[in-house]
């Protein structure tokens, strides 16, 4: 399997100013500097600077203005200062393409993130879905499990109290983790959730640089279940594949049946597996 050749570059950000509704933003990376400027109010970006880090600025374009259009304007202020991390990739926009699969390579030290048009075919399989009720304030999370010995295994849990869809899809996607057989090294998740996806190929590594700060200068929400499942994920080669949610997917129907089934029945944390 070839692999794309991806460059993470780490810079910090500072905003130093501001000028007519835009504001001056400092790029620094290692001793060179950049200037740019952005106006929330515009969502308008400005390269100043000229220089060889203002040209791989320019080149990554498409990334600094995602992480600038999704800081809300009332969080810019001057002396604000954010770590980031870059994937120095022409190919940076399939990261968004819903029919890539998204590696996340965490062996021997690594953090690779690259995209595949088709995933690799020796990969441990872990189909997962959550599904909370607003009107019984609970929710449930399954994980089904495709690899031992040609095998089904479910494992599933409730939650009860406030909480969000997003939270028990992160829960489904932690608790197939967890029951890895020992000694796999390769996994695919496949889940309708964009939102578990984005985290751990792209949000994670920025909260870790920031110590779990936001762009938006706020701890992050679920910090005990986002740094669980990236502690679960490291030495690991991991395949992310999204499906659509009610598609007829075979795995993904059977997820969502037992995930509605959770919520609704009194079914411990603990996690309990069946064989199909």
């Amino acid at each position: 399997m070839q692999v794309p050749s991806v460059n993470m570059l780490v810079l910090e950000m500072e905003i130093v100013g501001k000028t007519y509704g835009y504001y001056r933003i400092k790029i620094t990376y290692g001793n060179k500097n950049a200037l740019i400027a952005f106006s929330p109010d515009r969502r308008n970006l400005v390269f100043i600077d000229t220089g060889q880090l203002n040209d791989v600025l320019e080149q990554n374009e498409y990334q600094i203005r995602k992480l600038l259009h999704n800081k809300r304007k009332s969080t810019f202020y001057i002396g604000f200062k954010l770590k980031f991390a870059l994937r120095n990739n022409k190919k940076v926009q399939e990261f968004n393409d819903p029919d890539k699969i998204i590696v996340l390579d965490r062996r021997n030290g690594n953090y690779l993130s690259y995209t595949l048009d088709y995933g690799d075919s020796d990969v441990y399989k872990i189909f997962t879905d959550g599904c909370y009720l607003q009107e019984k304030r609970s929710g449930g999370f399954v994980a089904l499990t495709y690899g031992e010995k040609g095998f089904y295994k479910l494992y599933w849990g409730r939650l009860d109290g406030e909480s969000n869809s997003t939270l028990l899809e992160l829960l489904a996607a932690i608790e197939g983790l967890k029951h890895l057989p020992e000694g796999v090294e390769k996994v695919r998740i496949v889940t309708d959730s964009r939102y578990v996806i984005k985290g751990l190929t792209e949000w994670v590594i920025n909260w870790k640089l920031n110590d779990w700060y936001t762009i938006q200068g706020r701890k992050v929400r679920n910090i005990e279940y986002w740094q669980e499942f990236d502690k679960l994920t490291q030495g690991k080669y991991v395949e992310f594949q999204w499906i659509k949610s009610h598609s007829f997917h075979f795995e993904n129907t059977i997820c969502d049946h037992y995930a509605r089934e959770a919520a609704t029945k009194n079914i411990k944390r603990n996690p309990k597996k069946v064989k199909l």
